[in-house]
């Protein structure tokens, strides 16, 4: 591995962690660190190489373990982690409905474990009060925006830094 690339690795860990960390102790906009902490591994993907990347992954994910709200960790794991490269890989198929049917149903898996680990570990009022096809619903929108805007910063990241250093 080059020496460049260890050094953007340990860079973009850093950074995942502590948005993942600022993503529990602030009182709102948790999602929104977490979804800045996945955006760094499409980043990493453009910037070093999927090996890296995938190092990066799994180094962000054993210190959420360690150090953030396990809620948040696994959220991390099992989706805003891993979706970088699920979009990569399947975004070079080149069919727009292809992509997006395997993206939904990559995502609905991921919901449906997010979800049932919520729901045995956190039940909250919330949850109770909204119906189940609303959650589902709204979560189908929300991935739909997500994905959208991550796209939207990959490509800016594209015109901004390819083929330039990190």
């Amino acid at each position: 591995m080059k020496a460049s690339h260890m050094a953007k690795g340990g860079i973009l860990t850093a950074l995942s962690v502590i948005f993942l960390y600022l993503s529990g102790i602030l009182p709102t906009n948790r999602l929104a660190f977490i979804a800045l902490a996945s955006i760094l591994i499409p980043i990493a993907i453009m910037a070093t190489s999927i090996s890296t990347s995938v190092l990066i992954y799994v180094s962000t994910s054993i210190l959420a373990l360690l150090l953030v709200n396990k809620l948040t960790a696994f959220l991390y794991i099992i989706f805003f982690g891993s979706y970088g490269f699920i979009k990569y890989y399947i975004e070079r198929i080149n069919s727009i409905l292809i992509e997006y049917v395997i993206k939904i149903i990559f995502f609905n898996l991921c919901f449906f474990v997010i979800y049932k680990l919520y729901s045995a570990f956190l039940i909250t009022d919330a949850m109770k009060r909204v119906p189940t096809w609303g959650i589902i619903l709204a979560a189908q929108v929300g991935f739909l925006v997500f994905d959208y805007a991550l796209t939207i910063v990959i490509t800016a990241y594209l015109r901004k830094f390819h083929n330039k250093n990190l």
